[in-house]
């Protein structure tokens, strides 16, 4: 449809410009953006009596070529949120493919099958999904000699060339330097040629191991280095050990207090176990044998354990796998055990650590109950000026030019009466729109920076620690077959919010997951995710990775 040529009146000047049927208001509107450098949420553009609307389709207008149109507004002090771009656009064709790999939304490197190698693809995806890690291996430097057998050092090479592709990368190099360091990766296959399949929870944990011994992060370079993993994946139990037999105790045995150091939660399955939180409760219960000095024999006894530290990164490792001596294999518990994708470990935790936790948690909740109530009340407010405004004939918010006539007339011949029983005559105000939604985002506000002052000053000085005791779910790596040596192995994770380039803040997730399957990379939605909890052969989730949800800072802003 050929385009059509109208005169817009502004401020004294006139402007001819060429409309596309097919384009929307807001697009004729970004149009004189362009000659008017007035921003489009200030402009006021009357077309037949009526102001035009962003969503409204230019073709129904009935615009004709030479037809006059008034604008209003004037350019923002600021510049509004739209600016004349600093540097030449550059299209997508135009890009090397490190700038593609870059760019917002783009769809990450896949990791190539080097033969049974899905184990470790599947483990390499889900911990890249730790920004920290990233960043802390950027800087990490081997010693010299080193780097060909040094784990840390292939893993942040790897990752640099996975950060600057789209295509499938092959980690040649860091399975070479796993296998020299842990030879049983490099187990030949017993069924065929090649390498066998592995457990990727050993490797997860052969990995972390590693990254735990040789990455560290500094606050200062005056300060001396912390393990990485000490202070974003470790956590602390606080555990009692006491003997089951009454005879001990009788006889005097105490029971012995310990802290001990974890890197992942174990979910214990079996016939009583429905979901994630079963199994951690069973696991936190721990049953074993040992002497007895009291007795003079082996007894039974039981550890019982509570989270005393949290770490931002908790890994929770579902035992799915057992040694069956008939098939001489770790064969696979196909029980289905849900999981959440918000994780609560308040229960889990000891008593000085949940006294901590609580008022943050519930503060948390009623924050997110007031965030809810305002977009509700907002929706409410839009979907009533949308209708209001389609009552009236303009179509887009003011009367038309008949209806104004009509209206002067009728004031004319009607009087105010001075002692009517109306309302308006008694004086009484109401707020607008704007003002009320102003008045609840300051109250959001102030409840975020009391949300803040709840933490306590011990968990404030741990940035490496969960501050609230609830974590979101962000990376599954997933296993299909009936045992850990075969079977298949791949990984999901949580996509990110895109940043915005000119504020640094993060916009909002739309709640997808990428699927890392090898080399092959798909989105997802949640619900292909929800559905990894096993019950048969199929894909079940057996590493879960979570991360402590966000807080505002002391200024109420989300960190």
């Amino acid at each position: 449809m050929a385009s059509i040529q109208v005169v817009v009146k502004h401020q004294g000047k006139k402007y001819e410009v060429d409309v596309d049927p097919e384009s929307t208001g807001l697009d004729f509107k970004l149009q004189l953006f362009s000659l008017t450098s007035v921003e489009p949420e200030r402009q006021k553009i009357l077309i037949k009596g009526g102001q035009l609307k962003d969503d409204v389709d230019m073709s129904k207008l009935g615009l004709k070529a030479g037809q006059n149109i008034m604008m209003m507004g004037t350019p923002g002090g600021g510049g509004g949120d739209l600016a004349r771009p600093s540097a030449k656009i550059k299209f997508v064709e135009d890009m090397t493919e490190a700038e593609r790999a870059q760019q917002v939304g783009a769809t990450p490197a896949g990791l190539a099958n080097l033969g049974n190698t899905c184990y470790l693809n599947s483990t390499l995806q889900t911990l890249r999904s730790i920004p920290e890690l990233q960043t802390a291996l950027t800087t990490y430097s081997p010693a010299p000699g080193t780097a060909r057998e040094d784990l840390a050092a292939q893993l942040s090479n790897l990752y640099k060339v996975m950060g600057a592709t789209q295509e499938s990368v092959p980690p040649m190099s860091f399975l070479s330097a796993l296998r020299f360091v842990f030879p049983q990766f490099a187990e030949k296959s017993k069924s065929g040629p090649g390498f066998a399949q592995q457990d990727a929870e050993e490797a997860w944990s052969q990995i972390v191991q590693q990254l735990g011994q040789k990455v560290t992060i500094k606050a200062s370079p005056d300060e001396p280095g912390v393990s990485f993993v000490d202070k974003y994946m470790a956590g602390q139990f606080s555990s009692v050990l006491e003997c089951d037999e009454e005879e001990a105790r009788n006889g005097g045995e105490q029971s012995t207090s310990s802290r001990d150091t974890f890197h992942k939660l174990d979910c214990h399955i079996d016939a009583q176990t429905n979901h994630l939180r079963d199994g951690i409760l069973a696991a936190l219960s721990e049953r074993l044998e040992k002497r007895s000095e009291v007795l003079g024999r082996d007894a039974a006894y039981t550890k019982k354990s509570k989270i005393s530290r949290a770490p931002k990164y908790l890994t929770v490792h579902f035992v799915r796998f057992f040694w069956k001596r008939e098939t001489r294999k770790k064969a696979k518990i196909m029980r289905k055990v849900t999981f959440p994708q918000e994780l609560d470990i308040v229960e889990f935790c000891s008593d000085e650590l949940k006294s901590a936790l609580v008022p943050v948690r519930d503060k948390v909740r009623e924050v997110r109950k007031d965030e809810e109530d305002i977009e509700r009340a907002r929706k409410r407010r839009k979907k009533t000026h949308d209708k209001d405004m389609s009552d009236v004939p303009g179509g887009s918010g003011l009367p038309s030019e008949r209806e104004l006539r009509q209206q002067k007339k009728g004031g004319e011949a009607q009087q105010p009466a001075g002692d009517g029983d109306g309302d308006a005559a008694m004086g009484e105000t109401f707020k607008t729109d704007a003002e009320i939604e102003a008045e609840s985002e300051a109250a959001l506000l102030s409840a975020k920076k009391e949300l803040n002052a709840l933490i306590s000053p011990a968990l404030r000085a741990d940035d490496g620690a969960n501050q609230s005791g609830l974590y979101e779910l962000r990376g599954v790596v997933t296993h299909q077959g009936a045992s850990a040596d075969s079977g298949h192995y791949t990984a999901y994770v949580k996509k990110t919010a895109s940043v915005d380039p000119k504020t640094g803040k993060k916009g909002k997730e739309d709640g997808n997951w990428w699927w890392f399957n090898d080399d092959k990379v798909s989105e997802v939605a949640v619900d292909k995710v929800e559905a990894l909890a096993g019950g048969g052969e199929s894909h079940s989730a057996l590493i879960l990775l979570y991360k402590a949800i966000p807080l505002p800072s002391a200024e109420g802003v989300e960190e």
